[in-house]
């Protein structure tokens, strides 16, 4: 880099350069010598320039432009770097990053904003009462992603939670339609129920009880899965379970019962009446619900002392070679004299019983 010979700019720099190539030791024996010299000093300024003797050599700088001597400038070293932000724009920064968060924390509790998310649910796929009790409780991969949630959120209402269960009940239609949330497709709902079973038990015992409810699962559960059935619960001496098909459904039925018969129990004749009904019941967490399970549950209870009871609808639901297949015929069921009436079925709800199962 060039350097313009400019004397009072050299002068400068020829102090500022002796200024930080001078010792600190220096500088105390200048202080130790200042009084003594002091009036030599002031002698020497006083005194004429003899000899060619330039100005800056006796007055130790050199000239300014009015002719008296300059003294040397204060060297500053910047503390702050140059290319640093300002503060009041990093403050600034900080003030809109906050407002920004304030804002959408608001907009998130606001109940005006909630409710349009929970309107627009309702023409969303799926069931927009999704994120309940009732519909997180059984297995899936979305209810297992909302009873996360809301362990994290809470059950405070907010429009973050909408917009998240929205997409859940979207995730759950979707798996509704490839056929593994089942959705309202037709559904034939079997109900089990052992014959006399709890006065037995009450002599029994709970050891030989629970001994002997294994046994019965062991009997009658494999029919049922291997047809493509599903137990949803179990209920003491019965079971609640699902099929795809009416057939499969019937199918599994008769050979539950044939595996049945085979268990010895002392002082215990084994026997289970079945009810099947076709519907379209809706399945909620892990449970199914709806008028059709319960017509399936009361055309069970219509199986007396051991009978396989099926409906109308699966009736007509069945190939036509089915029950013939399985050497078993449907004949219509009448109510005894004093029996009591099934409640919670259509008054035009007509029950058939199969013969031989």
């Amino acid at each position: 880099m060039a350097i313009i010979d400019d004397p009072p700019t050299a002068g400068r720099l020829r102090y500022a350069r002796g200024v930080s190539e001078s010792s600190s030791a220096d500088g105390e024996n200048a202080r130790r010598t200042g009084d003594a010299g002091n009036s030599s000093g002031r002698r020497k300024l006083a005194r004429p320039q003899q000899g060619g003797e330039s100005e800056e050599a006796v007055n130790g700088g050199p000239p300014s432009r009015d002719g008296r001597p300059e003294t040397g400038p204060d060297v500053v070293i910047p503390l702050t770097p140059v290319d640093a932000e300002p503060t009041d724009r990093r403050s600034g920064a900080r003030l809109r990053a906050g407002q920004l968060s304030a804002l959408m924390s608001v907009a998130n509790q606001r109940t005006d904003l909630i409710g349009v998310i929970r309107k627009a649910r309702e023409n969303l796929p799926g069931d927009p009462a999704f994120g309940d009790p009732l519909s997180v409780s059984g297995p899936g991969g979305p209810q297992a992603v909302a009873r996360a949630a809301d362990k994290l959120v809470g059950d405070t209402p907010s429009a973050a939670k909408e917009i998240g269960l929205g997409a859940l009940q979207v995730w759950q239609a979707m798996l509704e339609r490839v056929g593994r949330g089942k959705g309202s497709e037709p559904i034939t709902v079997m109900f089990t129920d052992l014959v006399s079973f709890s006065r037995w038990s009450l002599t029994a015992g709970d050891e030989a009880t629970l001994e002997f409810l294994r046994r019965v699962a062991t009997a009658i559960e494999p029919p049922i899965v291997d047809r493509g059935g599903r137990v949803i619960k179990r209920m003491g001496d019965g079971v609640m379970a699902v099929f795809l098909s009416p057939d499969a459904a019937v199918r599994a039925a008769i050979a539950a019962k044939r595996q049945l018969t085979a268990l010895d129990v002392p002082g215990y004749r084994p026997q289970m009446r079945i009810g099947l009904h076709t519907g379209s019941p809706r399945e909620i967490g892990g449970d199914w619900l709806g008028v059709d399970v319960t017509i399936a549950a009361r055309v069970m209870e219509a199986g007396g002392n051991g009978n396989t009871m099926i409906s109308q609808t699966t009736l007509d639901a069945l190939r036509p070679d089915t029950l013939a297949d399985l050497g078993h015929t449907a004949r219509p069921y009448r109510r005894g004299l004093f029996a009591a009436p099934l409640s919670g079925v259509p008054e035009d709800l007509k029950i058939f019983r199969l013969d031989g199962a």
